[in-house]
């Protein structure tokens, strides 16, 4: 090896080290190790001491280890091999009293630990029902007669109780910024609870710890951390049916719109006003982590200078393949339990669990070929003309354009 390459490996090595040690000493936003609620606190103060008490046993063990080098080492004049010895049973005394003193230390807070993690919930709590689908979250407050999907509200100083439980497979429920995370078991209910007391106004990213399938890392979700003044405001809005209603449709309008190959009727009623006080955590304070960045699939070409109709937009997807899946409060015909309940789903961040920001363009691309857009998504491919990676064909029935621009634009109302 030349010699002036030593220091130059060296000094790499240096590096590489240094940047290891600086990268672990940055918070995570994603990390377990914040203080905002009870559950993240009692876990941390755990792992510390489990951190603390191993690092000591570490040291201890090495200085032993060395000290048994140093002083049994070989010397000129001695023999190579040693005196041989019974035992000490002073020795052994200590080498059994030791360690158990030292998983006592250890277990009584961890014991601790489970039991006051494992326990129920205050009386006060707020009771949130989630269930996992693959791959998106649902979520229900039963006692505010409330349906939400990949987004949940909560009121800071209160604790709120999960109740989680699966609609097909395994998933796993985890907020690592508030709380820890907990399996949703087929046939069984598990929960977990914790307060967010020790946080401001903020959002935070969930997701599904569990594998569950071809989409599991995409299925994601956003915890919104408010005010009790604003999560009142929110559920005030979100208990009541969407700001816009769609008018009911004449027979023969019902009839058009169904037919996906031609263009609605149009309706000559006018969109609502929306509601004052549409209430949801502002876009513009959500940390950049919690923003989605995934691109649009290249391979999807999507038109939106098309202005949509938003009366139009009502009748497509209350007399179109969106009814059997979808709820609308309100609505006669969309009260389908497959996939979100879309009544307020323009005060959403966030669409396909998390994955796409909740917008003009990106609900385009979603309606027109969302298993494109999420590799196992469930939801057919509504675009005409469109390649479905499920099924392996092109849609010979579906929307054109400007029905999709106009279903975008009716989504868009219901807030």
């Amino acid at each position: 090896m030349p010699a002036d390459s030593r220091p130059r490996r060296f000094t790499a090595a240096l590096t590489v080290a240094l940047t290891l040690l600086l990268a672990g000493c940055v918070q995570n936003p994603n990390s377990v190790f914040h203080s905002r609620t009870e559950f993240n606190r009692d876990v941390d103060g755990l792992f510390m001491l489990l951190i603390y008490v191993g690092t000591a046993v570490f040291i201890f063990t090495e200085l032993l280890l060395l000290y048994a080098i140093w002083r049994y080492r070989h010397k000129p004049g001695t023999p190579r091999q040693p005196k041989q010895v019974h035992g000490n049973t002073k020795l052994e005394i200590l080498w059994t009293v030791i360690p158990a003193v030292v998983l006592a230390i250890i277990a009584v807070p961890t014991v601790r630990t489970i039991f006051k993690t494992q326990a129920e919930a205050p009386a006060n709590a707020l009771q949130v029902e989630v269930i996992g689908h693959q791959w998106w979250w649902e979520f229900r407050y039963p006692q505010y007669d409330i349906v939400t999907a990949n987004e949940i509200y909560m009121p800071i100083g209160r604790p709120v109780n999960f109740h989680l439980t699966t609609a097909d497979v395994v998933h796993s429920f985890w907020v690592p910024a508030l709380g820890g995370k907990r399996d949703l078991v087929n046939n069984r209910t598990n929960y977990l609870w914790f307060t967010p007391d020790s946080t401001a106004e903020d959002a935070f990213n969930g997701f599904c710890a569990e594998y569950c399938g071809t989409s599991h890392a995409n299925m994601r979700f956003r915890a919104f951390a408010v005010s009790p003044e604003n999560f009142d405001a929110w559920v005030a809005q979100q208990s009541g049916p969407p700001a816009y209603s769609a008018p009911m449709p004449s027979a023969a309008a019902a009839a058009a719109a169904a037919a996906a190959a031609q263009p609605a009727t149009a309706s000559a009623a006018q969109p609502a006003p929306l509601q004052a006080g549409v209430v949801a955590f502002p876009r513009e304070r959500m940390p950049a982590y919690t923003v989605p960045q995934t691109p649009i699939p290249a391979s999807l070409a999507i038109d939106t200078t098309l202005t949509g109709d938003v009366a139009r937009g009502a009748q497509l997807v209350a007399f179109g393949t969106c009814l059997g899946c979808h709820t609308v409060k309100g609505s006669a015909t969309l009260i389908g339990k497959i996939g979100p309940d879309l009544t307020h789903v323009a005060s959403r961040h966030t669409i396909g669990a998390g994955l796409f920001p909740n917008d003009r363009k990106h609900l385009t691309a979603w309606i027109k070929n969302s298993r494109t857009m999420k590799p196992g998504n469930l939801m057919p491919t509504l675009g005409i003309g469109q390649y479905d990676p499920f099924l392996k064909t092109t849609v010979g029935v579906g929307l054109n354009d400007q029905q999709i621009a106009d279903i975008v634009a009716y989504l868009q109302a219901l807030k």
